[in-house]
């Protein structure tokens, strides 16, 4: 008997459009949106703010509903794959809730869901390894940095071990160092686990240095003006951001971007 083979495709959109009514009129945040994610891709949304990249990643993630077009997350609807956990989602702020500790933080989700509490013990201390907090378990969001705190929020996305994980702008309100080197933590991160990394940035070099796929969008209502395929290594040391290719790399966003603006 021959075993059907898991699709390669992660995500994939079809002339997805998305339009908000309000008091002053429909607003239209996204339009014709057609585009596929390969599993273990790393994929960064950028363009200027306002052009729909959260809320693109927001429709996948089943927090917002198209109001045209069809999309698919592993193969099912996104609302299908939030209720087969399919996916972590990382927030702009780490949104850790302060009285409880970072593998309390991180237990959250999984109690939820019902695992025990030795499965629990094994997650939070494998996923405070990938994010490099081993030890920090028993102290609280205050007692951390900023940039750990985000680590500790990666890892309760990455807890219950979802294919998919889905990032909007995480490191936006970090300073340069930090950021830095959570690209790196991020970039092993992704090396370890193979999972499928949807990224939001409004930084260039991050998104060249981080992903597999830019995606470049325009000003609203949110379309896409370029996909561009990085011919960069996937072993990436900061330094490469000097290299000529990545240079050049950086240089087709930028005209992308100007792409956006193009439009009527």
């Amino acid at each position: 008997m021959q075993v059907a083979r898991r699709s390669e495709t992660a995500i994939a959109a079809k002339s997805i459009s998305l339009t908000f009514p309000t008091a002053d009129g429909p607003v239209h945040a996204l339009k014709d949106i057609s585009l596929a994610i390969n599993r273990g891709d790393f994929v960064s949304f950028i363009g200027p703010s306002g052009c729909g990249k959260t809320t693109f990643l927001r429709t996948i993630a089943a927090l917002e509903t198209p109001t045209g077009g069809t999309l698919s997350v592993n193969g099912m609807t996104p609302d299908a794959a939030r209720k087969a956990r399919a996916y972590g989602y990382v927030f702009q702020a780490p949104g850790l809730y302060p009285w409880r500790t970072i593998a309390g933080n991180i237990s959250l989700p999984l109690e939820i869901m019902g695992f025990s509490r030795s499965d629990r013990a094994q997650r939070i201390a494998r996923v405070l390894d990938l994010v490099d907090l081993t030890g920090f378990g028993g102290k609280y969001p205050w007692q951390l940095s900023g940039g750990m705190q985000q680590r500790a929020s990666i890892a309760r996305a990455l807890a219950f071990d979802a294919d998919i994980l889905l990032m909007d702008e995480p490191f936006g309100a970090l300073d340069e160092i930090v950021r830095d080197r959570l690209n790196e933590a991020l970039l092993d991160l992704w090396k370890k686990t193979g999972k499928t990394i949807g990224f939001v940035t409004h930084s260039i070099p991050e998104a060249v240095y981080l992903s597999t796929k830019i995606v470049v969008m325009s000003p609203r209502p949110g379309r896409i003006t370029r996909v561009i395929d990085s011919p960069l290594p996937r072993e990436r040391p900061l330094e490469i951001r000097d290299t000529p290719e990545f240079i050049a790399l950086a240089q087709q966003v930028r005209e992308g971007l100007r792409e956006g603006h193009s439009y009527d």
